[in-house]
């Protein structure tokens, strides 16, 4: 006898909360250490417990939610140790991603991450944290699809969402007034294809905020 199946609309409504919270804690807009109830998660997206818990579940196994012995729920608030280690993994997989890419590098995706930098200069002018995170997430993310290295950019994505809080933390601290100068040596060295100088802006710009931090 099959297992019963879960229903479109469960999986869609399970879906939708996963997707919705996942992307609120990726682009900064939960603070370190939040709590969430499922009550208010099923309230924000007007459903029931069930789709609500299982998306916390979900979210929990990634590392982006912890849940504590007595139930509760929040982002997680990390170690300065924590943060060396995900900026050290950040440096690893993006430096890869970066390097796979770099043959792919055709004039149009150039194109495309000046554009991308130019509106995360827009958003650092307008004080917008979220618009940051976001847009620099997007820059990154653009490039790393060329690498053509799909299990090792969904490792990074882990990553990136476990950092989300905690980049919303960072901005704050560093009170940006430009776009990471970091970024146009990215854009400049993939265009002179110099990949030891890709790799080297890379790990720069994943690494220097995080630890800057994490002191």
């Amino acid at each position: 006898m099959a297992p019963p199946r879960i229903s479109d609309t469960a999986q869609s409504a399970h879906d939708r909360v996963y997707r919705g919270l996942r992307t609120r804690i990726l682009h900064g807009q939960i603070a370190p250490g939040e709590a969430l109830t499922l009550r208010g998660i099923g309230a924000e997206f007007e459903v029931s417990m069930t789709p609500a818990r299982e998306a916390v579940r979900r979210l929990v196994a990634e590392g982006a939610l912890q849940m504590s012995s007595s139930g509760r729920v929040s982002t997680p608030e990390l170690s300065n140790e924590r943060i060396e280690e995900l900026a050290a993994l950040r440096a690893l997989l993006e430096v890869e991603l970066a390097s796979r890419a770099l043959p792919r590098a055709h004039m149009a995706l150039i194109e495309r991450l000046q554009t991308i930098n130019n509106a995360i200069s827009d958003v650092v002018s307008n004080r917008d944290a979220v618009g940051y995170i976001r847009t620099n997430l997007e820059f990154h993310r653009t490039l790393y699809l060329r690498a053509q290295a799909p299990a090792m950019l969904a490792m990074c994505e882990t990553v990136w969402l476990q950092l989300g809080p905690t980049m919303r933390a960072l901005y704050g601290r560093l009170r940006r007034t430009e776009a990471p100068q970091y970024h146009k040596l990215i854009i400049a060295a993939l265009k002179a294809g110099d990949e030891p100088g890709l790799r080297l802006a890379v790990r720069s710009d994943v690494t220097q905020g995080l630890r800057m931090l994490a002191r």
